[in-house]
C-alpha cells in the first residue's frame, strides 16, 4: 500500500493567471520556467486595455501593470485591497533600429530619412506616454507628430519596427537588452530625465498561497536578479 501511495502521481502545481505589461515578455518567460510553486499563464497586452478588463470582472489571478496608478485605482475603488498593491520595478525607454538600418539610435528620431516612428499609444500604454514626454522634452515632438504610429502595446511597437512598417521606435528596455532582440537590433537608452518615472506595480486579484508565493518570489533575490538583468531599475533604486 505505501508503495501505490508513493508511485501516484505528485499533485499538479496549481495554475495562476497573470495579466502582465507587455514589456514583461521576456523576463516572465524566464520566470515561467524559475518559479515552480505554480504553472504561470501570462497574459500579455497593455496595463491600460487589462485594467478596463479587470475593473469589468476579468478573471486574473495576479496583474502586473507597467504603471502602479492602475492597481492603485482598484484599491482605491475597493475592487481589491488596499494589501494587494505591490511595487515591483521601473520601467526604462530606449530607441531601437534594425540591425540593417543604417541609422544612429542615438540621433534617428530627428533624423530627416525617417518616416515613421512607432511609439506605443499614449492613451492606454504607460510607456507611450512615457516616449511623448521625452519627445516633448527633447524638443523633437511637434517635429514627429505626424510622422508617429501608435501601437496597441509596447511588444507591437517593437513589432512595428521589426516588419519595417517604422523605421525606428520608443521602446521598453525590457525589450531591446532581450537577447532575440539585440541580436535583430542597436538602441540608445533615453535619459531618464526625460520622461516622468515609470514606476510599475503589481496587485493579487484573487488571494491564495500561489499568488503570495509568486508576488514575494518577484520581490525576493530571484526576481530582483531577474528584472535588473532585463534593464527594469528596482524599488527604492
Amino acid at each position: 500500500m505505501l508503495t501505490g501511495v508513493a508511485c501516484r502521481n505528485p499533485t499538479p502545481p496549481s495554475k495562476l493567471s497573470i495579466a502582465a505589461a507587455a514589456d514583461l515578455q521576456f523576463a516572465l518567460a524566464r520566470a515561467a520556467g524559475d518559479f515552480h510553486q505554480a504553472e504561470l499563464d501570462v497574459n500579455f497586452g497593455s496595463s491600460g486595455n487589462f485594467y478596463a478588463q479587470i475593473r469589468n470582472g476579468a478573471p486574473f489571478d495576479v496583474y502586473l501593470s507597467a504603471d502602479v496608478q492602475y492597481p492603485r485605482n482598484l484599491a482605491r475603488d475597493g475592487i481589491i485591497p488596499a494589501n494587494a498593491v505591490f511595487v515591483y520595478a521601473a520601467g526604462k525607454i530606449a530607441v531601437w533600429v534594425p540591425a540593417s538600418s543604417k541609422l544612429d539610435p542615438a540621433t534617428a528620431l530627428s533624423d530627416p530619412s525617417v518616416r515613421r516612428i512607432a511609439i506605443a499609444n499614449p492613451q492606454h500604454a504607460p510607456y507611450g506616454r512615457a516616449a511623448e514626454a521625452a519627445l516633448r522634452n527633447m524638443g523633437l515632438y511637434d517635429s514627429v507628430a505626424s510622422k508617429l504610429v501608435m501601437g496597441e502595446n509596447i511588444a507591437q511597437t517593437l513589432e512595428f519596427v521589426q516588419s519595417g512598417a517604422a523605421d525606428v521606435g520608443i521602446v521598453a528596455l525590457s525589450l531591446a537588452v532581450a537577447p532575440s532582440n539585440r541580436a535583430q537590433g542597436r538602441y540608445w537608452e533615453i535619459p531618464l530625465n526625460q520622461y516622468p518615472k515609470i514606476e510599475q506595480g503589481g496587485a493579487i486579484l484573487k488571494d491564495s498561497p500561489a499568488a503570495r508565493e509568486f508576488r514575494d518570489w518577484l520581490l525576493g533575490t530571484p526576481g530582483r536578479a531577474l528584472l535588473r538583468q532585463y534593464g527594469f531599475s528596482l524599488p527604492g533604486e
